[in-house]
């Protein structure tokens, strides 16, 4: 009876089950309900479809339709900075009138569009994905802060950073490192970079670190030379 019992519970529960499995599977699928779903995907079409984020591509966006792929793989698949940690980062570089603000793998655009809405500076945000560029831009004129930011499709270790007074990062603890020589060597004496749940191992310790949102920030500030 208790097999019986078994059999019967799996055969009720095996439709939510796949649902769960199917909700899982596309999370990442346009919202706009154009993706195909499974059940018409033939078996073949089915083993060669990606389902999962890639850097290459970053989650499904609207505003990938007819744009390229980028130059080369990011570095890091894009993941947006919750507003609370936003506001935070630009506490603690103190952005004041004046400033330039570049933020190295800008996203959909939201840490250069905040600094132009709240403090009026002008922001430069760097992004290999041709995709986050179109969102970051779409953004900015949404916010009406065009005149304010600019988004380059570029690779942020070889764009001149030179301009800027404060640079953003959320990148990884390997690319902060990696980062670290170029941000000496270009940016001027008293520039502050604040990076978002990343340190610099022991390449170089932050001045100020701050918890925010169940994450971490931390403060550096560019030597004199």
């Amino acid at each position: 009876m208790k097999s019986k019992k078994t059999l019967l519970a799996l055969a009720i529960c095996a439709p939510f089950l796949l649902a769960c499995a199917d909700q899982a599977v596309n999370a990442y699928e346009p919202v706009d309900g154009s993706a195909t779903t499974p059940a018409a995907v033939d078996d073949d079409a089915a083993m060669n479809t990606t389902h999962t984020v890639t850097a290459a591509i970053g989650p499904d966006s609207p505003y990938a339709e007819g744009a390229p792929r980028p130059s080369r793989e990011p570095d890091v698949i894009y993941v947006p900075t919750p507003e609370p940690v936003v506001d935070a980062m630009l506490n603690l570089a103190g952005v004041k009138e004046g400033d330039v603000l570049y933020d190295l793998g800008s996203g959909d655009g939201r840490i250069p569009i905040a600094a132009a809405q709240r403090f009026g500076v002008r922001g430069v945000g760097i992004d290999i994905n041709p995709v986050r560029v179109r969102e970051a831009n779409a953004n900015a004129e949404t916010a009406g802060v065009t005149d304010l930011v600019t988004f380059k499709e570029a690779d942020l270790f070889e764009e001149d950073i030179s301009e800027a007074s404060v640079v953003t990062l959320y990148l990884l603890q390997s690319l902060n490192v990696k980062l670290r020589p170029k941000l000496l060597a270009e940016l001027k004496p008293g520039t502050r970079i604040v990076s978002h749940a990343f340190d610099m191992a022991d390449q170089w310790k932050p001045e100020q670190t701050q918890e925010i949102d169940g994450t971490r920030i931390y403060l550096w500030t560019v030597p004199e030379r």
